[in-house]
């Protein structure tokens, strides 16, 4: 093999494993079972300002701001829930928040009015699965997923959980959004034009983060030397 084929293939791959920004993907599994805090820096992500809102529940009944230690975030352990739900996120571990969990395989599924989530690196498409009680008090509720750059929401994705009343019951989605550069998340609920608090388990956040411009140009330069040798 002729010496600058060598040289390309080396500074490709030197590009490749250091020169393109690096994606994310969080499915908290490895860590304790435990409370995290307020605000959590955790592999590419600070998650910060949980349940930071006020607002309503679908029966009219207004909610504040809560004290600090119920807008904790939480890895909990839902070895039970991935029991029933097997489609669900990644076994056992789930972000979820407030007060409380439960230790060991039974779990607690917090409050989750509103999260947000700033990025180390831009990012271009991100998707997240959630669990969540439908029905009984909760329907009409939309979650929703933003993504901002400089404060702009510049993406999105929703959806409204079921109101078929009676009983609530737990039940899973998801959310995504591509088609943008970012470099921060909200994930949060709404009913009508106001804040509200379902509540929510989080898994398998996954975040494609945006190639280094200067990626492109290397490769494209390598691209075009080795046109001219041949």
């Amino acid at each position: 093999m002729k010496l600058w084929i060598v040289m390309i293939c080396a500074a490709v791959i030197g590009l490749c494993s250091a020169g393109v920004n690096a994606d994310v993907f969080h499915d908290y599994e490895g860590l304790a079972e435990d409370f995290y805090g307020l605000e959590w820096a955790y592999n590419g992500v600070t998650y910060r300002d949980v349940n930071n809102v006020s607002g309503v529940f679908p029966d009219g009944t207004a909610f504040e701001v809560p004290e600090e230690f119920r807008r904790n975030l939480i890895i909990e352990n839902a070895g039970l829930f991935f029991n029933d739900f097997p489609a669900y996120g990644s076994p056992v571990n789930t972000l979820t928040f407030g007060m409380s969990y439960i230790p060991g395989e039974n779990l607690t599924i917090g409050p989750l009015a509103s999260v947000w989530m700033d990025l180390d690196e831009l990012s271009e498409a991100a998707s997240l699965e959630l669990a969540y009680f439908e029905n009984g008090p909760w329907g009409g509720i939309v979650y929703h997923l933003d993504a901002l750059l400089n404060d702009q929401v510049v993406a999105s994705d929703s959806f409204v959980i079921s109101d078929l009343g009676g009983r609530d019951n737990p039940a899973i989605g998801s959310l995504s959004l591509s088609g943008a550069v970012f470099d921060q998340l909200h994930l949060y609920a709404t009913y009508g034009s106001e804040y509200s608090k379902p509540r929510g388990l989080v898994d398998n956040l996954s975040i494609t983060a945006v190639p280094e411009p200067g990626s492109f140009i290397l490769l494209a330069s390598l691209g075009l030397l080795a046109v001219r040798r041949r």
